[in-house]
């Protein structure tokens, strides 16, 4: 048995469009710009789908987030890369703090406080309620089982989140 149950599941660009809240349009700019690749499965050639893996949602959630809230292109690449780096389960513990121009990221309270108090942080995504969201989104999605390629729902894969919520002590 695999320790991680994303590694099992992949998600169409459809189910991770409508997890994310983002047009096909925009996953399709971003994955062929790298600012979000898939990590599943990318495409190769006509015809055939890329599969994002469960972090790859995530992330695209918290891509159009900044994107929304004004944030630079650049900075989200930046900031991409670094989450990128970052393990699943610490993704949960981050919230990330920017004042419109940089983003800072932040792993406890006082961190926040320190930025607040400082004058830098204007906003904050705590990545923990994103990653619930993306969760609650896609327990009603179509996903791939990447064992035998066949198309489940994520309710019935097995009990697909609450595995996922055991992985990270939730």
């Amino acid at each position: 048995m695999k320790e991680n149950q994303d590694l099992e599941l992949g998600y169409r660009g459809a189910s991770a469009c409508a997890a994310a809240g983002i047009s096909y349009r925009q996953l399709d700019y971003w994955a062929r710009t790298g600012l979000v690749e898939p990590t599943v499965r990318g495409a190769s050639g006509s015809g055939s789908a890329r599969l994002y893996g469960f972090k790859d949602i995530l992330v695209l959630k918290i891509v159009k987030r900044l994107l929304d809230t004004g944030v630079s292109l650049q900075n989200i690449r930046s900031a991409v890369a670094h989450l990128r780096e970052r393990g699943v389960d610490d993704l949960a513990r981050i919230t990330l703090m920017s004042d419109g121009a940089s983003i800072y990221e932040c792993t406890s309270s006082e961190e926040i406080f320190d930025l607040l108090q400082g004058g830098q942080g204007v906003f904050g995504i705590a990545i923990g309620k994103v990653w619930n969201e993306v969760e609650g989104s896609l327990s009603h999605l179509q996903a791939e089982n990447l064992n035998d390629g066949s198309l489940v729902t994520a309710d019935a894969s097995g009990d697909e989140l609450a595995a996922r919520r055991k992985l990270r002590g939730a």
